[in-house]
């Protein structure tokens, strides 16, 4: 394994009360990176996040984190990973201080370096001046924080985030994103949320999975350096990749595609004396301003089935 692949994830299925809820779901995640989950509710979003971190079992697949398998070396795999469910494991009768101690003995670290540990989390976290403060008694927003120090003070590799802004108001919102941008410095990321502008500001890849698999993986780009294209006949990207200007083409559905391209204009001209050699009976071409979503939309436009 590449010293920068972290994260390996391959055909992970699970079933519920014998329905089939993940479908062999690939992912990867390398070093530096912030990957953006999304789906709607119900796509298996959550359960994906328990099986990379080896609070869930996959019934097929395999789990690498750092080159140990979750299943063959759990203890190993886990070392690496720091990781916040939606709900925060918090002990609100707790102190910030005696509940990240506890965390960090959990975590096999001595006295010595539980010290130092806590110290950095409280840092990295801006907890500095509740440490004393009972965890009960803070603000949603700071027991977030709290929620993200735990998964820190290990200093994993990999860290998991499952909705950590969910019930925040704008101001804790925007602390919160200014931390996970400071994190992303230090560690590889997975970023599960449902507010599309936060991942698109954030994140520097994007996973969408719907009805249990993966329906779109890639690197957005910016949207000055997008293009919305809609044929009337399909396709094969790796063609339209082909055209000058383009650099990458992903396949949505019924002849739509998206494309990052170097440059607008020049792509735009190109793409467009191709769609007339080729007879390709182009539709629509335009600037996406909004890539994200009209991405999610477009692939999680059926209804949703709900997780069991």
């Amino acid at each position: 394994m590449s010293d920068d692949l972290l994260l390996s994830a391959q055909n992970l299925t699970r079933y519920y009360h014998g329905r089939k809820v993940l479908h062999g779901v690939d992912l990867e995640l390398k070093r530096g990176e912030v990957l953006g989950f999304l789906g709607p509710n119900g796509a298996g979003k959550s359960t994906t996040m328990k099986l990379l971190s080896g609070n869930l079992g996959a019934h097929d697949g395999v789990v690498r984190i750092c080159g140990h398998d979750m299943a063959d070396a759990p203890l190993l795999a886990k070392r690496h990973i720091g990781y916040l469910p939606e709900v925060p494991p918090l002990y609100l009768e707790a102190t910030v201080d005696e509940y990240l101690k506890f965390c960090a003995r959990l975590r096999k670290l001595n006295a010595r370096d539980c010290v130092c540990a806590i110290a950095k989390a409280k840092r990295e976290c801006d907890l500095e001046d509740v440490g004393s403060r009972l965890i009960g008694n803070l603000s949603k927003g700071f027991k977030q924080r709290v929620g993200i120090a735990q998964a820190l003070l290990h200093e994993p590799a990999v860290v998991i985030l499952d909705e950590p802004t969910n019930g925040l108001d704008p101001n804790q919102i925007r602390a919160v994103r200014e931390m996970i941008r400071g994190l992303s410095k230090q560690h590889a990321i997975i970023l599960s949320s449902h507010i599309l502008s936060e991942v698109q500001t954030l994140c520097s890849r994007v996973a969408i999975l719907h009805h249990g698999r993966i329906v779109f993986n890639a690197d957005l780009g910016a949207p000055s350096s997008a293009i919305s294209l809609h044929l009337g006949v399909v396709v094969d990207p790796a063609v339209l990749e082909k055209i000058a200007g383009v650099e990458s083409a992903v396949a949505l559905e019924d002849g739509r595609y998206l494309l990052h391209v170097d440059n607008y204009d020049r792509a735009v001209e190109a793409v467009c004396r191709s769609a007339i050699e080729h007879n390709w009976a182009l539709q629509e071409i335009r600037r996406d301003a909004s890539i994200l979503e009209n991405v999610f939309v477009e692939l999680t436009c059926n209804d949703a089935i709900l997780e069991s």
